[in-house]
């Protein structure tokens, strides 16, 4: 694979390994109701398998320091996520904050969410997925190193043996956000974050009924093109793969509103 040496286009030892999945999903927030954000963000974390059940969330200090918004606003935050079974609080002795969320939970508010979107929010989404996506695999096949390759593979292959759509999910979006980490780009990596806490629960619903031996082959021929350094075919096979997700969920959305007529 490229050796990432280029100025201004790889990143250094450091600043790559400080780009991880749970850095991203943990950085600071920017702008918009910092309560809704972080509820966001954590709900993210916790969707894209980045946080798992029972894992004790950091302190609520060391927590508001790393998405940087006061402790008043994340416990207002956490106040919303017990509210919606995402985490629960245990006090005294070995006491904090834990991850409790449940597939139902997740399922029963993603389905609510896409009843409440419009087809031109779902369109939307899907032109930032398929400019994010593609040029995330475009970049990784200029930029991954040989390591970068093993560990996708990994994912390909956790996707492929999920024994449920949880798993599967968090196998897709980790994913998905592993491929941006490889493309040596922090902004793509926090974009394809955010675009996952998004999409990931909705395109994972039940309904839509996802392969993931399917999904895994599709994700494999990703990184094919990525291993053989070919960024244009890295960037269409990406592109295509996301807008076949699209269309499933916006045909969804439309059973969903004419069962509502």
């Amino acid at each position: 694979m490229s050796s990432p040496a280029t100025p201004g286009v790889a990143l250094s030892q450091q600043e790559r390994a400080g780009l991880t999945a749970l850095n991203a999903v943990l950085s600071p927030l920017e702008g918009g109701p910092k309560t809704e954000a972080v509820v966001q963000r954590l709900s993210a974390a916790v969707s894209l398998g980045v946080m798992v059940d029972g894992q004790q969330l950091p302190s609520e200090t060391d927590l508001a320091n790393q998405l940087g918004v006061s402790t008043m606003t994340l416990r207002e935050a956490l106040v919303v996520l017990r509210q919606q079974g995402i985490v629960h609080t245990k006090r005294g002795r070995g006491g904090g904050s834990f991850i409790s969320a449940s597939a139902e939970v997740f399922e029963n508010t993603s389905l609510a969410r896409l009843r409440q979107m419009s087809i031109q929010e779902l369109r939307d989404l899907g032109d930032a997925h398929l400019a994010i996506t593609g040029a995330v695999a475009a970049f990784a096949a200029r930029r991954s190193l040989r390591a970068d390759i093993v560990g996708l593979r990994a994912l390909v292959d956790r996707l492929k043996d999920s024994s449920d759509l949880v798993s599967a999910r968090q196998a897709d979006s980790r994913f998905h956000i592993e491929m941006a980490v490889c493309a040596q780009s922090t902004r793509l990596t926090r974009a394809e974050v955010g675009l996952q806490a998004e999409l990931s629960a909705l395109v994972w619903l039940p309904r839509l009924k996802l392969d993931p031996a399917a999904e895994a082959s599709a994700h494999r021929d990703v990184v094919d093109a990525i291993e053989q350094e070919d960024d244009s075919r890295a960037r269409e096979l990406a592109e295509s793969h996301a807008e076949s997700r699209i269309r499933r969920l916006v045909a969804l959305r439309l059973e969903l509103s004419e069962g509502h007529r």
